[in-house]
């Protein structure tokens, strides 16, 4: 049994180049298509197919389980990132993963016909393979999802960072309007665009309108503390406008401390005591 898988083995890695010219044959006219426009080298695409088919014959010559592994796993990260960089999606890369077993399995077919093998080599053959093009499309897959995660979380800071406006109305003055729920990654994020924006536009005072949050619990208040005292060790005065009826009611009743918070009921009264005036 071992000597036909050896065999077998061999005679896929001597026929490599037909195979990976078998390839496309196999594949829908729709995938092949799709490759084409994506841009996607066509000299480094058969050259990565070859590659594959030489580790799957070296895996029936009685490679290392962990060398097969490696092999596979490396292979199967360069080609997800090539096919990343041309924006090849990943359905299409999985689509490539069937037809490889496709052609490879057409060839394997004539060898048993021509050598007469038993049906159990072959599922031999299949336990050696098989699970190599399984662990193929699951690297792919996890490179795929790792790059769609770190392009969410690149789009998800840059509109964190777009939900806390920083709005200078005069020299030394400036305005931040919050809206929506604060936790404690988005009370990190405001603290730092505060203080980033109050060196770089050289605040004085800083009016924090929270008119448009939901909700001020106790950790929300122990947040607004935070970045009010940040912004005062900078030397910038904080005025905090916007808190409604309902959300003081809360305050109280939650026992909550903001004297040593300056408040104004509204940005008008804000504006009024900085010396803003109707003319």
């Amino acid at each position: 049994m071992k000597e036909e898988l050896h065999y077998i083995g061999h005679k896929i890695q001597e026929n490599a180049w037909q195979i990976t010219l078998n390839i496309p044959k196999v594949q829908d006219s729709q995938h092949t298509q799709q490759l084409e426009e994506s841009g996607f080298p066509l000299e480094e695409r058969i050259a990565l197919r070859e590659e594959l088919i030489g580790y799957l014959g070296q895996a029936l010559c009685g490679e290392k389980d962990s060398v097969k592994n490696d092999n596979v796993k490396n292979w199967s990260m360069r080609l997800s990132m090539r096919a990343i960089h041309f924006d090849v999606p990943l359905s299409q890369c999985l689509r490539a993963i069937a037809a490889y077993r496709t052609a490879l399995w057409d060839t394997l077919t004539e060898e048993l016909h021509k050598n007469n093998f038993s049906a159990i080599t072959m599922l031999d053959v299949s336990k050696i393979i098989d699970p190599l093009l399984d662990k193929a499309c699951s690297v792919i897959s996890n490179v795929y999802e790792n790059h769609t995660n770190k392009l969410m979380e690149i789009a998800y800071s840059a509109l964190e960072e777009l939900s806390v406006p920083v709005v200078p109305i005069a020299d030394g003055i400036a305005v931040i309007p919050l809206v929506g729920a604060i936790d404690t990654r988005r009370a990190s994020l405001i603290m730092k665009v505060a203080l980033h924006e109050g060196a770089r536009l050289n605040l004085e005072h800083v009016i924090l309108d929270v008119s448009g949050v939901p909700i001020i619990d106790t950790m929300v208040a122990d947040q607004i503390f935070k970045i009010v005292n940040a912004l005062k060790l900078s030397g910038i005065e904080t005025v905090l406008t916007g808190i409604r009826p309902e959300i003081a009611q809360t305050i109280m009743s939650l026992g909550l401390d903001f004297h040593a918070v300056t408040t104004k009921f509204n940005m008008k009264h804000a504006l009024h005591d900085l010396g803003f005036r109707k003319r």
